[in-house]
Formats: C-alpha cells, sequence, structure tokens
C-alpha cells in the first residue's frame, strides 16, 4: 500500500486548486453564438471559433431559437464571460459581432471572406494538430494596429483583453502551443485572421541527425558507412525540412519540448495553419452593448449639428420614460391605496354582520351570519307551507307533519338532523304508542291530499280511491298482457329470476 498524504502534501495541494480558480476567475471568458437564421457552413464556422477561443469558452452552448440577447447576459455575469462574439447572416453578407460586457463597446465587422479548419488542412501535405494544442489558450500577435485613428486603436485593445495576458517573465513555453495573428491593413482597411500551430525545432545540424533525433529512420540500404548519413545526408526530400534562417531562429530561454531544443541553444520556430481564415471589415462601432451612440461608421459620416440633433432627441425619450415611470409608479400608489381602503369598509360591514358577543346588547332576532344559505332557505320554505296549510284546510296541522318546522337550528349546531338514541328499555320489545288514529274521511285527524307538493322535503303521495285489480284484467293506465296469476308481463321491465323458487 501506498504513503498516506502528509499534512503539508494537502495543504501545498489546497493551495495550487485556489490559486487556480484565481487564475480561471480573472482570465477573460467569452461566448460564440449565432443569432437568426443561419447556414450549414456558418455553424461550422461558430464551432471552428470555439475551437480557437479554447479552453476559456463555452465549448458545448446551446442556443435555442426562442433565446434572445437578455438571456445571453442574464447567465454571463455569474459565469464569468466578458465577450461575446455574435455571427448573423443576410441575404448578401456574413457578420460578425464582438461585443464587451457588461456595458460596452460593440464593435459590428463584415466578414468578407473564410474558410473553415477541413478547407484549411485538405491544403496542406502535412498539418499538424492535436488535442493537447487546445489545452492551454493561444499567443495574440497583433500586426499593424499602430496606425493613427480612434477605431483603430479600440480594435486593438479589444482583441487583446479577448485573450489572456502573458507574462513574458513566469511564463512557461511549453504551454505555449497556438498563435492568433491578426493583420490590419491601412491601405485596404481590412483585417486578416489567422489561427496557426507552433512547432520548434533545433538548427544548425544536418537534416539526418534532425531525422535520428525525431526517430524517424531513413532508408540507409545504398549507404556504406555511417558517416554518409550524417555529412551528406542523401535520400531525403526537401520538403521534410523548411529552410530556416535568421526570420525564425532564435535563442530557447529554457528547455522546450522535442528532442535538441536545449536551453541556451539556437532553435527555429516553425508556424503551421491549422484554420479558421477570416478577412474582416469594420463597419462600426457602438458605445454600449449592442445598443448606444455610434462612435465610428465606415459608410456613414455625420456632421456636429446632425449629432447634436440625434442627441437632444435620445434626451427628449429619455425624459419622456422618466415621466411615464413616474406617472405609472403613483397609479400604483393610488390604487394600493384605494384596495387598502375598500379592505377597511368590507371588514368593518362584517364586525357589523356578526352577532354579538356574550354580555353585548343585540337584537335576539337577527339572522345568524354563520347559518348557510341552504339551511335559511329551508326554514323559510317549512313557514311558507305551514301558512300555506292553514289558508287551504282551516286548521292547524299536525306536530308531527312538518317536523322541521318545530326546531331552529342554532349557530353553532351541525346543519344534519341528529338521531334520537333509544334508551334500554326500548330495545327489548315494541314500544306502545297508544290506539291507532281513526283515518275515516271528514274528521279532523286525516291528512287531506294535497297534490304535488313538498313537506319537509319529501314528496307526498296522492290520497285517492283505491283501484282493484280483477285477475285477467290489467290496472288502469297499466300497457301489457294480463297474466292468469296476475303478476305483472315480464315485458314490463322486470326479469324473472331463474334457478331454484319457491312452488
Amino acid at each position: 500500500m501506498g504513503k498516506s498524504k502528509t499534512k503539508n502534501q494537502k495543504k501545498s495541494r489546497a493551495n495550487a486548486i485556489h490559486l487556480a480558480q484565481e487564475d480561471f476567475g480573472t482570465v477573460p471568458h467569452s461566448f460564440v453564438f449565432h443569432r437568426g437564421q443561419i447556414g450549414k457552413n456558418v455553424s461550422q464556422l461558430i464551432m471552428d471559433m470555439r475551437r480557437v477561443m479554447e479552453p476559456y469558452t463555452a465549448e458545448s452552448l446551446k442556443v435555442r431559437k426562442k433565446n434572445v440577447l437578455k438571456d445571453f447576459a442574464a447567465i454571463a455575469g455569474p459565469l464569468g464571460v466578458t465577450h461575446f462574439l455574435i455571427f448573423t447572416k443576410t441575404e448578401t453578407s456574413v457578420n460578425l459581432r464582438l461585443a464587451r460586457l457588461p456595458r460596452g463597446p460593440t464593435l459590428y465587422f463584415k466578414v468578407e471572406q473564410y474558410s473553415l479548419i477541413k478547407d484549411v488542412v485538405s491544403s496542406l501535405k502535412r498539418h499538424r494538430m492535436h488535442d493537447q494544442q487546445f489545452t492551454h489558450h493561444p499567443l495574440l500577435v497583433l500586426n499593424n494596429f499602430g496606425v493613427p485613428g480612434m477605431h483603430v486603436k479600440l480594435m486593438a485593445t479589444m482583441f487583446q483583453n479577448m485573450f489572456p495576458s502573458i507574462n513574458v517573465h513566469k511564463v512557461s513555453l511549453n504551454a505555449i502551443k497556438r498563435c492568433v495573428m491578426v493583420n490590419y491593413n491601412p491601405e485596404t482597411q481590412l483585417v486578416d485572421f489567422r489561427h496557426y500551430s507552433l512547432k520548434v525545432v533545433p538548427v544548425g545540424m544536418s537534416k539526418g541527425i534532425k531525422k535520428l533525433l525525431q526517430e524517424k529512420f531513413p532508408n540507409m540500404s545504398k549507404f556504406e558507412d555511417i558517416s554518409e548519413l550524417l555529412m551528406k545526408g542523401a535520400n531525403l526530400s526537401e520538403s521534410e525540412a523548411e529552410q530556416d534562417g535568421d526570420h525564425n531562429t532564435t535563442e530557447l530561454p529554457q528547455v522546450y519540448a522535442g528532442r535538441g531544443n536545449m536551453k541556451a541553444q539556437q532553435s527555429a520556430v516553425r508556424l503551421i495553419e491549422i484554420g479558421p481564415r477570416m478577412t474582416l471589415q469594420l463597419i462600426k462601432i457602438d458605445e454600449g452593448m449592442c445598443e448606444g451612440n455610434v462612435l465610428y461608421h465606415a459608410v456613414i459620416e455625420k456632421t456636429e449639428a446632425q449629432i447634436q440633433e440625434i442627441l437632444e432627441r435620445k434626451q427628449k425619450k429619455l425624459k419622456l420614460k422618466a415621466e411615464r415611470k413616474l406617472n405609472q409608479e403613483r397609479n400604483v400608489a393610488l390604487k394600493k391605496e384605494q384596495r387598502d381602503e375598500n379592505k377597511k369598509r368590507s371588514l368593518e360591514g362584517i364586525k357589523k354582520q356578526l352577532p354579538p358577543k356574550a354580555g353585548e346588547e343585540g337584537d335576539s332576532d337577527a339572522e345568524d351570519p354563520g347559518k348557510g344559505e341552504d339551511q335559511a332557505a329551508a326554514d323559510h320554505s317549512e313557514d311558507d307551507e305551514v301558512e300555506y296549510y292553514r289558508q287551504a284546510v282551516g286548521q292547524e296541522p299536525d306536530e308531527d307533519m312538518f317536523p322541521a318546522s318545530k326546531r331552529k337550528k342554532g349557530p353553532g349546531k351541525s346543519p344534519h338532523p341528529f338521531k334520537k338514541r333509544k334508551h334500554s328499555s326500548e330495545r327489548g320489545g315494541r314500544v306502545d304508542r297508544g290506539p291507532p288514529r281513526d283515518r275515516t274521511p271528514g274528521k279532523s285527524g286525516d291528512r287531506p291530499s294535497v297534490k304535488d307538493r313538498k313537506f319537509g322535503g319529501k314528496k307526498e303521495r296522492t290520497i285517492g280511491p283505491k283501484f282493484k285489480v280483477q285477475k285477467g284484467k290489467p290496472r288502469p293506465g297499466f300497457k301489457g298482457k294480463p297474466q292468469s296469476n296476475g303478476k305483472p308481463n315480464a315485458s314490463r321491465g322486470f326479469k324473472q329470476k331463474r334457478g331454484k323458487g319457491r312452488q
């Protein structure tokens, strides 16, 4: 088993992680995305530009149609994003916007020409590109940006701030694997964007020795001695080694990756283009984040009077906007006061309708506000029925005829009637309720028939003459064939029970 980490090792590792996080937060980050409809080639150009901006860019950023620029700006702050590279396409051209967050400026470019990575690589005899090159940010090289002009200086500053700065005293040469070159042409006012891979090889030795150092052994079948390989370098193609000179030869201050690249030795730096490639033309510069005053325009020129007029018009718009906002705040405050006043009035009205508390004087006949609407309507209907019975018959109804009218439910009682519990003496046998009541017509105790009226929530049946049904004859109003046993016909809707029954 391996040894456990000591306290100093853990502390040093935690300190290194903390420093790495601080460095990662201080470098610029970018989003590369598009707006509107674009074609297949522009989509591939966006992916190639994300490859250039690695590792400090969102390489898997997903863009939907419903996303707006505010959505990207909202998430840019928490993620530490400082620059936007926005591609758009029109019927005539492809455009690029470079925006600095959060307050601008914004540079508008027209993409005159562009080539993808696959186009550049396919045009080379030998390309050199691998994943380890994209673990570190590229080295930025600016050329011909010393021309006088505010827009030129602003362009140079924007390109410099898009990539992390390099401290020449602390930088490690092995971390520099790529190079981004931006060249400005003052005559055509075009900007050339190129992306290269760096390769460092030793100089001052024959091609044969370079072959041996690179572990590429040549064909020595035609050699009689090894000295011929070292001295002459025969059978080596001219494309295997470029012609190095003073323009790309330098003395290395550090040991660089690769055989023969030693400190304080002469080595040649070679650039191999890996793409993409773009030719840009600056159109205009906005002061803010895709908005604000126009600081520079390559096509439209305005006089001082026109600029002053535009500024005055903008000030008027801002003033009107502030007035509308103030009026809106007043209206909101007024509506809130009215709402509070109406709420206060409604609470006072509810307090007046509530029953008086214990010990307070109040109207005993006041309707209980806690009683439900259905219960109150039922009480009123019972009173109306009792009064109707008095007027129609001329007598007082029996006590059990309208049971609901005898009992008024209090405010705290349940609206459902409760069952009267039987005593133990009543459960055992039949309770004597007295002699049966005489139901001869004309007696005072008989119930007269009130047709299709509802009493106490129950529909009373009509009391009338009884019809005798003889065997073999149908009842009055009954449709069906008579049966000999007097039972209703099966066609009436009754199903006869199958199986064993009573004989």
